[in-house]
């Protein structure tokens, strides 16, 4: 058993603003004191870290960082779960969006639950062990070829996320995709779905024929269920798709601001920049946040360009500048709409980085924000961070700075959460405790 008290000290956190080095303690699992420290402190009681076993981790309540980077478990607000590490079973010899879409579904009918339930359980626990408290995964729930093969992701699903219970929390909503043929198949299976669990709306109303009417059914069905709606929204090239303005038209009129979420908006850094300043502004004022998917969105976008090619990552920093609430995610792992990845927010961290050209040193808190505290408020999680009263979700990471982050990604990682440590680095991955919650399936 671990012991329910621990303290910390040379601790970095980068997101307290007045810098230098802290002590931190944790009673019971949560946050009991954050102490501002003056300079390194020298203790022959609090073990180094880095030092110790995940043994000797688990039963050590003196620690001793030296200067590590502390963060709050990360948040990450967009992912794929279910379709994760599928590439194997479906290739996608155009990289486009449209192409990975139709190789999925022709695909998902071979898929059993139990594939897709080991799948997300897989995505899950690695990006535990990288850092993550938090998942919110989209889940493709194709309803018009068939409510079986739709069901059978849903149970998965909520299966997975009983077996990873102890080192993530994951939230699903699934993109239900509104067509008048199956309008009452679908509500049916809508409205079981959401009463079983399942957390939100999702969908991407730009791909319809019909995106007007699909984000009003998507918005009725939400406030019928007071759930949040968090729609993929313009994922385009073409500077002409503005579902976005008619998604903040909604939000407006419905009262949703603060519980809607738009993924991806590429089309905004195709357009021209007055009127993406137009729409970012209409975000801004409507409530609705964002969240920035770049290494999906660098593979996937700009595939018809030659010459100057667009790279399809939103215009995150106009976004952010107009108050906007932007997170970076994941998005897929390793299946036909991105065939790399593994679920380290970090390493997205730093490809927002690159593509937002975040590079100056007072960036790299705004990245770290887009991946801690950012996503944390989209996904509304509460008493979220390091400070009192908090439940205690951490991980540590062998950076001293968080230039240093971005330029390392540091493998080494001490993740706690749940009341326990979940992960160490010395320990070919993953901890005895991981291993034991996932060793039941």
């Amino acid at each position: 058993m671990q012991p329910n008290h621990l303290e910390a000290i040379n601790v970095k956190l980068p997101l307290e603003e007045s810098g230098g080095l802290y002590t931190v303690t944790v009673r019971e699992g949560c946050w009991t004191a954050i102490e501002h420290q003056e300079g390194m402190i020298a203790s022959s009681e609090h073990l180094p870290i880095h030092e110790l076993s995940f043994a000797e981790l688990k039963a050590t309540p003196l620690l001793d960082l030296e200067g590590k980077v502390m963060l709050p478990g990360f948040v990450d607000a967009h992912m794929h779960l279910d379709k994760s590490y599928s590439l194997p079973w479906v290739r996608n010899r155009s990289g486009t969006l449209l192409e990975a879409i139709e190789n999925y579904r022709a695909a998902s009918p071979a898929f059993t639950k139990e594939m897709i339930r080991d799948r997300i359980v897989k995505a899950a626990r690695n990006s535990a062990s990288f850092g993550s408290a938090v998942l919110r995964s989209h889940l493709d729930v194709p309803v018009h070829m068939g409510r079986d093969m739709a069901m059978r992701t849903i149970e998965a699903a909520l299966e997975a996320r009983e077996m990873v219970s102890g080192i993530v929390d994951i939230q699903y909503f699934p993109m239900y995709f509104y067509d008048p043929a199956y309008e009452r198949e679908l509500g049916e299976f809508a409205a079981e779905t959401l009463q079983m669990g399942i957390d939100g709306v999702g969908g991407a109303p730009h791909l319809s024929p019909q995106p007007e009417t699909n984000i009003a059914w998507a918005f009725k069905l939400a406030q019928r269920f007071d759930k949040p709606i968090d729609l993929h929204t313009d994922e385009s090239d073409n500077p002409d798709a503005k579902t976005i303005d008619i998604y903040c038209d909604y939000v407006q009129a419905g009262g949703y601001g603060g519980r809607a979420t738009a993924g991806h908006l590429c089309s905004l850094s195709a357009m021209e920049h007055r009127e993406a300043e137009r729409l970012i502004g209409k975000m801004a004022d409507s409530g609705v946040a964002a969240v920035t998917l770049p290494v999906v969105n660098l593979y996937l976008q700009g595939r018809g360009d030659r010459g100057n090619v667009r790279r399809g990552v939103t215009r995150v920093r106009e976004l952010a500048e107009a108050g906007v609430i932007v997170a970076a995610a994941s998005d897929n792992i390793q299946d036909p709409f991105h065939p790399f990845g593994r679920g380290d927010l970090l390493q997205v961290g730093l490809m927002t980085a690159y593509a937002a050209h975040l590079a100056k040193e007072e960036d790299m808190v705004t990245v770290l924000r887009m991946l801690t505290t950012n996503p944390a408020s989209v996904t509304g999680v509460r008493r979220y961070g390091i400070a009192p009263g908090n439940p205690a979700s951490f991980v540590v990471l062998d950076a001293a700075s968080e230039e240093e982050l971005f330029q390392e990604l540091p493998s080494s990682r001490w993740v706690y959460n749940k009341s326990k440590w979940t992960f160490a680095s010395l320990l070919n991955r993953y901890g005895v405790e991981a291993d034991q919650t996932i060793s039941q399936i």
